[in-house]
Formats: C-alpha cells, structure tokens, sequence
C-alpha cells in the first residue's frame, strides 16, 4: 500500500531535480543570432523585442531587449514586479509621475542602469534609436496609468 506514495514521492524529487538543472542551465545568445521582432501588444507601435531567456507570462525570470525608434514614448505605467533596465545604446530617458512630462525626466545613456520598484509609477521616450535590455521576474504587465493611453485599447 505504500508503494504508491513511494513512487509519488520519487516522482516529484525527479521532477524538482530537472527543474533544478533547467535553471541552471547556461544560456548564451551572441549578437548575430538576435531576430528582432515587433514588440509586445502593451508597447506603442515601432518598439521591436526579442525575450533572450525566460518566459515572460511565466513565474520565474526572464530577460528581454528592447529596441526603440527615434521619438518613441511610452505613457505613465507600473508593472506587478521590479523592473532592472540596461542601456546598450542610445540615451534612454525617464521619469517618474503620472504623466509624461520630459522636463522632469533623467536621462540615462550607454552603460546606464535603472531600477524601477514594483508598483512605481513611471514613463520614458527616446530622442535616438535606443537599444535596452529588461529582466525581472515573470509573470510580467504592464498598467497604463490613463487607459485611454494603453496601445491595448485602441
């Protein structure tokens, strides 16, 4: 009668030692082998993405790079979990607040890093093409503070 549980219970060490090693696993994406792709539904059009591990809609971390067109803008949001942004190239402003507004914004360039807390209210444009990279912890969202703003909703 206890085999059963037995075997349930070397079962499910099987499977947190192949979750284990998935995670462990090492990732490597050379420059060359990045296919950008049109951005996410929640960005305004002309963002392009590429996820270089993980899965977003999915517990756990994921890291994404962001490519972003001259002039883009992307209205006051939050997100349900820490945001960890990079600079690769280009200057990307920010600010944080309920609307956008470029006089109060920072702008951070090549090399520059920005953490934004879960929650925060914040927004950003670019005045050159601008190259970031994202990572946090999935499952991942964007909130526009005015809906009307959201790309979802149009």
């Amino acid at each position: 009668m206890q085999r059963p549980r037995i075997y349930a219970a070397l079962g499910l060490v099987l499977a947190l030692v192949v979750v284990a090693q998935a995670q462990e696993r090492m990732v490597v994406v050379s420059s060359g082998q990045i296919t950008w792709q049109a951005g996410p539904p929640s960005l305004p059009r002309g963002a392009q993405a590429v996820v270089l591990e993980g899965d977003m809609s999915r517990e756990g971390p994921f890291t994404m790079r962001l490519k972003l067109p001259a002039g883009f803008e992307v209205p006051a949001h939050s997100h349900p979990g820490v945001e960890h942004v990079t600079v690769v190239s280009g200057t990307f402003n920010i600010g944080d607040g309920d609307r956008l507004d470029k006089s109060r914004g920072m702008a951070v360039g090549t090399g520059g890093f920005v953490l934004i807390p879960t929650g925060h209210r914040h927004y950003a444009w670019v005045n050159e093409e601008t190259v970031l990279q994202l990572h946090g912890m999935g499952p991942w969202g964007v909130t526009y503070v005015n809906p009307s703003e959201d790309p979802r909703n149009r």
